[in-house]
C-alpha cells in the first residue's frame, strides 16, 4: 500500500460520539495518524450506544463505534487528572490538529484555552465543533443531531405532503458538520504552509444544517416562499422521483426536456402534447402527469423498466435496501467496502471511503479500537517526550 496524502500528520482526537469522531475518521482514512483519547470509564459514548451490540469473548462492541472510529488509536486518559498534564502539553505539542466538541468552556477549565494551546504549539490547527455554534443566544445549549435536524430547519422540509416532519435516516447533522470541518481543517493546514501558524477552526450541527439548505434556502431568502415537505416529489422538476412500477418503486429523474422527449414514448405519452411538453407544463399538472406515468409502468416490473430507461438515456434507479446495495458489483468493484481485522470481532466489513487518488492509497490501516487498546503503547512512545515532531513544523 502507498502512502495516504496525509501520512505524517497527526491529530489528536478529544471529540466523542459523532461529529468530531467522523471528521479524524476521514483524516485517518487519508494517512494521518489519529490517537483518540477516551475517558477511562466507559470511554465514547458511542461505545453504549446499541443495538446492535456484537458479543465479545471479553465483552461487545457497538456498530455505531465502529462506523465512525477506524483508522486511530484509542487512548485511555483522564483530562481533569492533574498527573496527566505533562503528557497532555507532550500530546498537544505531537499534533499537527486537535479536534473537540465539548461544550463551550470545558476546554478552558481543562486548561486547554485556545491561548494555551497556541502558546504551547504555535502551528497546532485548534478545530471546534458545538451544537449552535459559539456565540449567540444559543451557543450554551446542547446540540444533538435530531435537535438540529428540527431547529435546523431540515425536517420541515423531509417527509410527505400533508406531514408529520421526518429526520433523515442518518445522523445527517453531525456527518455534515464533520465534513465541513475536515474542509476547514485542511484549508488551516494549507494556510499554515505560507504563515507557519495554525489557527482556529469553528463550525456547528447549526451551520450545516443551514450549509445544506441549498436551493431551498435560496427558494425563501430571495423568493420568500415557506418551503414544506413534498414526500418524494421535487418543488422544481417533473416527473422526478419515486413512481411505481408493477412490482414495486422505482425513481426516475427527467431532468429537463430532452430527456422527456426520450422518456415519454417509452409509457405511451405523446412527448409533444402541449399539457406535458415542457417542464413548466408538467409542474403544473404533475399529479395528472405522474397518474399516466404509473399507468404505464404497470406493464413491467421495476427492473425491466430501468433497463429500458438506460438504454435511452432517461436517468432511473431501483430504491434498493442496503443488503441489495452492499451486494451490488458497482459497489464492491469501486471498493467501496473495505475488511479489516478487528482485535476482537475478528474479520469485519466496514462502509468505505468515498474517495480515490491517482498516486495516493485511501485505505483501512486500523480497525477501530477496542477502548483503551493502544493506551501501553502510546505512553511507551511519549516516554521521554513527544516522539517526533509534526509534520510542517
Amino acid at each position: 500500500m502507498t502512502e495516504g496524502p496525509l501520512q505524517g500528520l497527526h491529530v489528536l482526537d478529544l471529540s466523542r460520539v459523532l461529529a468530531g469522531p467522523y471528521a479524524t475518521m476521514i483524516l485517518g482514512d487519508l494517512g494521518a495518524e489519529v490517537i483518540k483519547v477516551e475517558h477511562p470509564v466507559g470511554g465514547d459514548d458511542t461505545r453504549s450506544w446499541g443495538p446492535p451490540f456484537m458479543a465479545t469473548a471479553t465483552g461487545r462492541e457497538s456498530t455505531y463505534f465502529l462506523s465512525a472510529n477506524r483508522n486511530k488509536r484509542s487512548l485511555a486518559l483522564d483530562l481533569k487528572d492533574p498527573g496527566e498534564r505533562p503528557f497532555v502539553e507532550d500530546l498537544v505539542r505531537w499534533a499537527d490538529v486537535v479536534v473537540e466538541n465539548f461544550r463551550p468552556g470545558v476546554m478552558d477549565r481543562l486548561d486547554l484555552s485556545d491561548a494555551r494551546l497556541e502558546e504551547l504549539n504555535p502551528g497546532l490547527v485548534r478545530f471546534s465543533i458545538s451544537g449552535f455554534g459559539e456565540d449567540g443566544p444559543d451557543a450554551g445549549r446542547v446540540g444533538y443531531d435530531h435537535i438540529l435536524q428540527a431547529e435546523g430547519g431540515l425536517m420541515s422540509i423531509t417527509g410527505p405532503r400533508e406531514g408529520p416532519a421526518v429526520k433523515v435516516g442518518v445522523p445527517i447533522a453531525d456527518l455534515t458538520a464533520g465534513l465541513y470541518g475536515v474542509i476547514g481543517i485542511l484549508g488551516a493546514l494549507l494556510e499554515r504552509v505560507r504563515s507557519g501558524r495554525g489557527q482556529r477552526v469553528t463550525t456547528s450541527l447549526l451551520a450545516g444544517q443551514i450549509a445544506l439548505h441549498s436551493y431551498q434556502g435560496t427558494r425563501y431568502l430571495v423568493a420568500g416562499e415557506v418551503p414544506g415537505p413534498l414526500g418524494n416529489d421535487h418543488p422544481s422538476i417533473c416527473p422526478y422521483g419515486v413512481v411505481q412500477a408493477a412490482d414495486g418503486p422505482m425513481v426516475l429523474a427527467v431532468g429537463n426536456d430532452a430527456i422527456w422527449r426520450r422518456f415519454a414514448p417509452l409509457v405511451g405519452i405523446d412527448p409533444t402534447d402541449e399539457r406535458f411538453s415542457t417542464n413548466d407544463a408538467r409542474i403544473a399538472r404533475s399529479a395528472e402527469l405522474v397518474a399516466r406515468i404509473e399507468a404505464g409502468l404497470a406493464a413491467r416490473p421495476a427492473a425491466e423498466w430501468i433497463a429500458a430507461c438506460d438504454e435511452v438515456g432517461v436517468p432511473a434507479g431501483l430504491v434498493k435496501p442496503l443488503d441489495a446495495v452492499y451486494a451490488t458489483p458497482q459497489v464492491r468493484q469501486q471498493e467501496l467496502v473495505w475488511r479489516t481485522e478487528h482485535s476482537t470481532l475478528g474479520e469485519i466489513e466496514l462502509p468505505g471511503s468515498p474517495l480515490r487518488f491517482g498516486r495516493s492509497t485511501v485505505g483501512v490501516r486500523r480497525a477501530p479500537p477496542t477502548h483503551g487498546e493502544h493506551s501501553a503503547e502510546i505512553r511507551e512512545e511519549f516516554a521521554a517526550g513527544p516522539p517526533r515532531e509534526p509534520e510542517g513544523r
